[in-house]
């Protein structure tokens, strides 16, 4: 079974920071997103992975699977963006006739790929579906349902027949490039893979959806980022590896070999990447910081700093914020109580 990966979007909803890099590369809990799911399929035994991208998004998503051991990743190129339905069709060729999972990126599921996999192994349906419960269903697609079989599926619908929404996890069988292939784009121009599979029923294929178990997050805004982020850190444990001096450390804490950590406090969990430098700081739980970053006389928690990002001089306490690479936040004495950041890559902000 392969799987494929769509990584050719922009992120718009991410602004700015996806103004310099594609949402698949952005970090959370240390990892590019689109890393997360590479291990989310291998843990489900998936191994040939293709990963649909653009002209504009390639050479970063090229860059962020550098060194991935384990899996075979290929990248197929979508000259345009023109929905899920058309990144599938494009990665017809690639598939060939093999069963295939397609896995949206920016999806983050407690339990993983692998009990969908199983489930579509184990019976082959034409399509399986991840399904999740959410209060507004207009802004996702939609299921009906007649017990596990899906009967009806809409795209963004003003009236839902329910409140199961698709959740960016779908397995299928070759039959879909059948009804991909020459499908009418939707009003919006585009060609939804919802269209696709409400052609499986039509057919009379039989599509069923399967719900999650577990927390599902889809990572399309900051603040989601950040709530990833913290879900994720759950998971980590104590490895204090580095240099820790005149410094308390509690809860889960990770600090790899070349981070220093002095004169500060850490509350977990917080995970350091390598070669930080924590300095006359205190960092709160729920704090990722990556590599080559500088935080010195500052305090920060619930946060994520991407790589060689600074924070310095800052005296009240920095929280929900999402600091791109390299960006810099300085500050003196006259601070405000608090601040709230999205700081795209390279940026400078000065606190005065």
């Amino acid at each position: 079974m392969k799987a494929i990966i769509p990584a050719a979007g922009l992120g718009t909803r991410l602004r700015p920071l996806t103004y310099t890099r594609p949402k698949p590369v952005l970090r959370v809990a240390g990892q590019p997103i689109i890393r997360h799911a590479i291990r989310t399929l291998q843990t489900a035994g998936i191994t040939d992975i293709g990963v649909v991208v653009s002209d504009i998004t390639r050479e970063e998503i090229q860059h962020a699977l550098r060194n991935v051991t384990g899996v075979e990743i290929t990248l197929i190129n979508q000259h345009e963006q023109l929905g899920l339905g058309h990144a599938v069709l494009t990665a017809r060729k690639w598939v060939g006739d093999s069963d295939f999972c397609v896995y949206l990126g920016d999806n983050l599921f407690e339990f993983g790929a692998l009990p969908f996999v199983e489930h579509f192994r184990a019976e082959r349906p034409a399509a399986l579906i991840a399904l999740v419960e959410v209060e507004d269903p207009t802004s996702f697609g939609v299921a009906e349902m007649d017990g596990e079989r899906i009967t009806r599926l809409v795209e963004k619908p003003k009236n839902p027949p329910s409140n199961m929404a698709v959740a960016g996890l779908y397995c299928f069988t070759p039959e879909i490039f059948s009804v991909l292939d020459g499908m009418p784009p939707s009003a919006r121009g585009e060609y939804e893979i919802t269209d696709g599979i409400q052609g499986l029923i039509e057919r009379g294929a039989n599509v069923v959806g399967q719900a999650v178990k577990g927390w599902w997050k889809d990572t399309g805004r900051p603040s989601d980022l950040l709530d990833a982020n913290r879900l994720l850190l759950e998971r980590i444990e104590t490895d204090i590896r580095g240099t820790v001096e005149d410094s308390i450390l509690t809860g889960r804490v990770v600090v790899p070999p070349t981070a220093r950590v002095t004169r500060s406090k850490i509350v977990g969990p917080v995970l350091l990447g390598e070669g930080v430098i924590i300095e006359d700081a205190y960092i709160g739980p729920f704090t990722s910081i990556g590599k080559g970053s500088i935080i010195r006389a500052a305090e920060v928690e619930h946060s994520v700093l991407d790589e060689g990002a600074s924070v310095e001089s800052v005296h009240r306490r920095l929280q929900d914020c999402l600091i791109g690479v390299r960006a810099q936040v300085r500050g003196d004495r006259t601070m405000p109580r608090t601040h709230k950041l999205t700081i795209s890559d390279a940026s400078v902000v000065e606190l005065v």
